[in-house]
């Protein structure tokens, strides 16, 4: 593919996008995990429950704010640059599908806003096993993104889409062991 600048400063800008690629999916999965705890927080009794709130809401705002967001945005920007960088990138079907990917990660991202704003209101909408199943779609974004993006060929993309199909299966099956174990141990 031929470059439209300085092939350097494409790896400075890939190199960059990693990075906040790799701090926003951080965030996504602690604010769930956050979001986890804040619903527990609120199922308990005084003053117990207005300590922890109080201190999850801090931690989730400053991860929401501080982390996530902006590392989503910078995701982005540098995302759009090299692809700017690299248009040939456009013209290849793995794009197209991570693309998709990616638009479904950010609406995650958008809904996990929303799930944000309730918990900071005191209103937990979901059950704390509905948080956990909620947590896992992030990973499953993960790993379709990252195998697309390596394996880039359509063959390999079949594959690898079953592989994303029952390594979901596998994840649903461990949270139902996991919800079965917590359950005996109350």
């Amino acid at each position: 593919m031929p470059y439209l600048f300085d092939p350097m400063s494409l790896l400075y800008v890939k190199s960059l996008h990693i990075i906040f690629v790799v701090t926003w999916f951080a965030g996504l999965f602690y604010i769930v995990r956050l979001f986890i705890y804040q619903t527990e927080a609120l199922g308990k009794q005084e003053p117990e429950r207005s300590i922890l709130t109080t201190q999850f809401k801090i931690m989730a705002r400053r991860l929401w704010f501080g982390i996530t967001w902006p590392s989503a945005i910078l995701t982005l920007i540098f995302g759009t640059w090299m692809l700017i960088l690299m248009p040939g990138y456009l013209q290849q079907g793995f794009m197209h599908l991570k693309l998709t990917f990616v638009f479904f990660l950010y609406l995650y991202h958008f809904f996990c806003q929303r799930i944000y704003r309730q918990l900071q209101n005191g209103e937990a909408k979901w059950t704390s096993n509905q948080l956990r199943i909620w947590n896992e779609v992030a990973t499953i974004f993960l790993v379709a993104i990252v195998f697309l993006i390596v394996l880039k060929n359509s063959l390999d993309m079949v594959w690898a889409l079953v592989g994303l199909v029952l390594f979901t299966a596998v994840l649903m099956l461990a949270i139902r062991i996991y919800k079965s174990f917590r359950q005996k141990e109350h």
